[in-house]
């Protein structure tokens, strides 16, 4: 099937200039592997919680427009901003409060299949495009030994669902059906063409 076709804006004029709305150590180095460098990193300051009975992929969604629409920007400035949930089943795993709480999310996790879904926003002006990747992984049964060093590495800090694919519990991951880089925090094929579509520069040579 053939990818859906994103309504694009007119390049010409000023050159655009990019705001990652995200404070996502991982999402710049994805970026970075497109070429890209942000003119500059705006984290935007949000109510990140659920709503009464929202499901994963909407609220996903949800959050993800919302921190580019959160965002100040000048007329020059393209924003990129993007959320990643851990759901298993309708529940949402999203970043542990805490080593205990990191500690429930991977022993529920263990040994089940999960869906990581990463949504992408790119906003210029008052026009939005959107997009949203569902990857469904597997987690290995992880024994107490496990467990108990990558709470001890501290890697689970920050990350939905408490672990992360691109570092030490990558180890745990013996099978994903989708992105990768969507896992990691940002479906770089996806988030490439939603740029295209707002008049980003992406593939043309610096000034």
């Amino acid at each position: 099937m053939a990818e859906p076709a994103f309504p694009t804006v007119d390049t010409a004029g000023p050159r655009m200039t990019l705001v990652l709305g995200s404070g996502s150590p991982r999402r710049l180095e994805l970026l970075a592997q497109l070429g890209v460098v942000p003119g500059d990193i705006r984290p935007p300051d949000i109510d990140e919680d659920p709503m009464p009975g929202e499901l994963p992929r909407p609220y996903c969604v949800r959050l993800a427009r919302e921190k580019a629409q959160a965002i100040p920007s000048a007329d020059t400035e393209i924003v990129l901003s993007a959320d990643t949930t851990v759901a298993l089943g309708r529940r949402i795993l999203g970043k542990p409060r805490d080593a205990g709480e990191a500690a429930e999310f991977l022993t529920k996790l263990s040994g089940r299949r999960h869906r990581v879904i990463t949504a992408v926003a790119v906003r210029r002006g008052d026009r939005i495009w959107e997009r949203d990747v569902v990857t469904q992984v597997q987690m290995k049964n992880l024994s107490n030994e496990e467990l108990n060093a990558y709470l001890a590495s501290g890697d689970w800090q920050g990350k939905a669902g408490g672990y992360g694919i691109q570092g030490f519990a990558g180890a745990f991951i013996p099978w994903i059906n989708g992105s990768f880089t969507s896992v990691v925090g940002l479906p770089l094929a996806e988030t490439a063409n939603l740029l295209l579509a707002a008049g980003y520069p992406l593939y043309k040579p610096a000034d």
